[in-house]
């Protein structure tokens, strides 16, 4: 597990052997079940998660009851609430596996003292920081511009795995509209259409 971690990081920078020695004495591991929660809304963030193999999502829980999915994170991406565990306040935001995962966790505390130790480290993750935002952007662009059938599309183009991963609902839920408006664009029909006859 720790391996794949090392060979993300010096994808984008260099570190000695010392170094990266230092960083595994600062992480732990952790397995989790299909559908366990990582992080509930009302908790601190209190790490860093780093997706070795698995699914997540980050979703919030509207005042309908109802999950509205925001984020998706697959193997050799990092997923967190960046606002709770920057400020240590409560999050606003659940992070549930959707399968069987294994990530690396690292706390805000060992960070803060990595950063110290080896400046490279706040270069790696700024870019990983910078990526999550824009893709954060880049999300809520195409939901202002693109029609429902076309964000489903173009994700389905741009990350497949996660359409033969991820449940129907959740995909939904992240292109903000119905599973059963998806099921119809799944099955070839025009969503718009009303597949019922008038007599």
């Amino acid at each position: 597990m720790e391996n794949r971690l090392i060979k993300h990081i010096t994808q984008y920078i260099t570190l000695t052997e010392s170094e990266q020695e230092r960083l595994l004495s600062k992480i732990s591991t952790k397995v989790l079940k299909k559908r366990e929660l990582l992080l509930e809304a009302g908790k601190i963030c209190e790490n860093q998660h780093f997706i070795v193999t698995g699914c997540f999502r980050l979703f919030i829980i509207n005042e309908k009851g109802t999950e509205q999915t925001l984020q998706f994170g697959i193997e050799d991406w990092w997923i967190t609430d960046y606002m709770s565990f920057s400020t240590q306040k409560p999050s606003h935001f659940y992070i549930q596996a959707i399968e069987r995962s294994e990530i690396i966790t690292i706390s805000k505390t060992q960070l803060d003292e990595l950063y110290q130790e080896i400046p490279q480290l706040e270069r790696y993750f700024r870019i990983v920081l910078q990526k999550a935002f824009a893709a954060s952007q880049m999300r809520i662009m195409f939901l202002f511009t693109m029609s429902a059938e076309d964000r489903y599309h173009h994700f389905n183009t741009v990350v497949p795995d996660f359409v033969s991963r991820v449940p129907q609902y959740m995909i939904a839920s992240y292109l903000d509209f119905s599973a059963e408006f998806l099921s119809k664009i799944r099955a070839g029909l025009n969503p718009k259409q009303n597949t019922k006859t008038k007599s």
